[in-house]
């Protein structure tokens, strides 16, 4: 009965959580942006790569584009001077701001020591290459913030 009654209430947890209107516009935008990543892919390498839908990196940026969504949802439903709001626009800045410098930066820095493994193929070191599709330009995160405003705006 015990097991019952815990399964019983983690299933109306998990309800909850994805009824959230502050969850379900956040999510809907980041898979969004994912899809327009995939797309774009799609349109200009003429590839389908099932991968971006997941990975990090591209455009437009669906961490920002998802941190936005969330920030602005949670202004609209709580008040845009509330704690929780202000909470999680700090938070948002952390994120876009890491999207576009660290995580970029070490992008940058996997493209050169591939280079470097490159040239070393024929030697007795061996690794394997580097992921360099990491951050993103400042470009890539603007039109991430865009599609996390306009999304919970046009959905809430």
């Amino acid at each position: 009965m015990i097991i019952i009654d815990k399964t019983l209430e983690f299933i109306n947890v998990i309800i909850t959580i994805v009824t959230c209107k502050i969850f379900y516009i956040t999510f809907f935008t980041w898979f969004l942006a994912q899809t327009i990543k995939v797309l774009l892919y799609l349109l200009f390498k003429h590839k389908f790569d099932f991968r971006l839908f997941v990975g990090t990196g591209g455009m437009p940026s669906s961490h920002t584009a998802a941190v936005t969504a969330g920030t602005v949802t949670i202004g609209m439903a709580t008040s845009w001077t509330s704690p929780v709001f202000m909470a999680s626009l700090l938070y948002c800045i952390v994120v876009v701001s890491d999207a576009v410098g660290v995580r970029r930066a070490a992008g940058k820095q996997a493209m050169v020591l591939n280079k470097i493994i490159d040239e070393l193929e024929h030697s007795e070191f061996k690794t394997e290459r580097l992921k360099e599709f990491l951050g993103h330009t400042p470009f890539e995160a603007f039109v991430g913030i865009v599609i996390g405003i306009l999304v919970p705006v046009l959905m809430y």
